[in-house]
């Protein structure tokens, strides 16, 4: 299954569409030159298309399997998952105090696209740790991150976080695991959670479980939460794996889809954990974890999605069905339905994979300044790009099996596994209705000042474009306006009403700044022009349609009948 890492794409949306350079401009982020940038991008690359790539159908076909209480990881995997820890790559964006890098967070999802891309199952077990280091370097004590993060970042020891149980999903909330003191700073954590990505392997010394559970005094709901660290084997006085912690794997899901990735339901009898923030915050902490996760789950979809497309563009090259308007027996990339089909997933790849590289700019500007303003457009961004990112990897790979026809429904093709890989993207980190309803929700908090905002740069970029693309600036400018006025009513009405008409809204929105993705891109290329079209002439005006539905209110949601929902 071939697959060729998108460096040159990823380059020219760093160094065009979203400003990188403003990230490198700052104090904190100064060594991100030019040409650290290429460097890093380039190897990234190379280790994507011909170490990660390789291992993917081989993840799928043979997926991990659990064997006398051990997890073992699928060929190649370990292989694969040593290039990614002595690279480097693990500890990219990590402090450098600990051995990260220190490098920009944006610098770090753009690889982290090319490896989800190329093998999205083996990537998540890096992903994760990432999502734990930035815990532990926001909310852990010092002792737990000079134990830890020296471990974590350099890949010898991985992580996982642990929120679900059975009866507790997206209400967290609801949780049961308990926390009891032993009475030496550290706790007995006894509960099941569910669903836990690359819950244990084989392939590292030690996996560490950042544990969602009670202390004995905790109060309902999430106010009760606290967080904790209860490692696979305890570490020793030398800090290194010394005695068999009380956990266990019970058993692997059997998924759809990313069968190289281990999905653990844990068992935890009395585990000693260490707290993690202060008692009954875990949900401040865990949060760390969850965003840094939902972008990276974003660029999961759009690295997907790059392969699906890849996958599908290969043989509608190679193969020959009929006369097409080119040629007498030409391929079946000149019918003109498989042309829209593979531009508008080109288009619709390029547009994810911009939104989620300037929400991942936003956040380094955030870190780098410390202005509100930063702060809220990455905060406003977060949803978006993991909610539109997972859609448009499932609506992408969807088309790469329609792409191949009846060949596409036969598995030794690879076209299906696309598909039932990044099926789990708009379920996971919190399904994409639950980031719809944060953005009307809470990102709409401060009466829409930070998507105002937004939207307004939008028009304005629109308004300055240069000559030879008015009309197009003209339908997106149009566009801004219409969600501009639709945001405006969308705070006003109740947040029943707005969740009712969350999800049309961010997928209008996502068009809006898509359009003006691609119309900035051809603002600076002038080749990139016939896909901006693409863009805004058949697939921006979807906008107003999603903008009339998200305004509809749920009501008319309420007066269909139970009776009426059977049939």
């Amino acid at each position: 299954m071939p697959y060729r890492a998108p460096v040159t794409d990823i380059r020219f949306i760093l160094d065009h569409v979203v400003n990188f350079a403003q990230v490198a401009a700052t104090d904190r982020f100064a060594e991100a030159t030019p040409e650290l940038v290429d460097a890093i991008l380039t190897e990234a690359g190379r280790v994507a298309t011909d170490i990660l790539a390789p291992l993917n159908r081989a993840g799928d076909t043979h997926p991990a399997r659990l064997e006398n209480g051990v997890v073992i990881a699928s060929p190649g995997y370990a292989d694969g998952y040593r290039a990614l820890s002595e690279g480097g790559w693990v500890g990219m964006a990590a402090s450098p105090e600990y051995g990260g890098l220190g490098l920009p967070n944006g610098l770090a999802m753009a690889v982290d696209e090319m490896m989800s891309g190329a093998c999205m199952a083996l990537n998540l077990k890096p992903v994760l740790t990432k999502g734990q280091i930035e815990a532990l370097e926001h909310h852990a004590s010092d002792a737990i991150k000079a134990l830890y993060l020296p471990k974590l970042i350099s890949g010898e020891w991985s992580g996982t976080m642990n929120l679900t149980e059975p009866q507790a999903g997206s209400d967290v909330g609801a949780l049961r695991s308990k926390a009891e003191p032993n009475g030496d700073g550290s706790y007995a954590v006894t509960g099941q959670k569910i669903y836990i990505t690359w819950g244990d392997s084989d392939i590292v010394s030690n996996v560490c479980h950042l544990v969602l559970a009670r202390l004995p005094d905790a109060a309902e709901g999430t106010k009760g939460i606290s967080l904790f660290m209860v490692p696979k084997f305890l570490p020793d006085d030398k800090g290194n794996p010394g005695v068999r912690n009380t956990l266990k794997v019970v058993s692997l899901e059997h998924k759809l889809g990313i069968h190289g990735s281990p999905t653990c339901v844990m068992q935890f009898d009395g585990a000693t954990g260490w707290l993690v923030g202060a008692p009954h915050k875990g949900m401040a902490a865990m949060f760390t974890m969850m965003n840094n996760a939902r972008l990276s789950v974003g660029l999961q979809g759009v690295g997907v999605a790059e392969a699906a497309l890849q996958h599908a563009l290969a043989y509608a090259t190679d193969r020959k069905q009929g006369a097409t308007p080119l040629a007498a027996h030409g391929p079946i990339l000149d019918h003109a339905d498989v042309r829209r089909m593979l531009a508008t997933m080109r288009a619709e790849v390029f547009a994810a994979r911009a939104i989620a590289l300037s929400c991942a700019v936003a956040i380094d500007m955030a870190t780098a300044t410390g202005k509100p303003e930063w702060q809220a457009r990455a905060a406003l961004l977060t949803p978006i790009a993991k909610a539109h990112g997972t859609d448009i990897g499932c609506e992408v790979a969807h088309q790469g099996v329609q792409v191949f026809g009846g060949m596409g429904f036969v598995e030794e093709t690879g076209a299906a596994q696309f598909l039932r890989d990044v099926r789990i993207t708009p379920i996971y980190e919190g399904t994409n209705g639950i980031q719809a309803m944060d953005l009307v929700g809470r990102k709409l908090a401060d009466g829409g000042e930070a998507a105002l905002a937004l939207i307004d740069e939008v028009a304005q970029r629109a308004k300055e474009t240069r000559a030879g693309l008015h009309d197009l600036a003209g339908e997106v400018r149009q566009a801004a306006a219409t969600l501009r006025s639709a945001t405006e009513a969308m705070v006003a009405l109740p947040l029943n009403d707005r969740f009712a008409g969350a999800v049309p809204y961010l997928r209008a929105f996502a068009r809006v700044l898509g359009a003006d993705a691609h119309l900035t891109a051809a603002g600076a290329d002038p080749a990139r022009e016939p896909l901006a079209r693409v863009m805004i002439r058949r697939i921006l005006p979807e906008h107003a349609a999603l903008l009339a539905q998200g305004s509809a209110g749920a009501a008319g949601l309420y007066d269909v009948s139970l009776e009426a929902l059977a049939g």
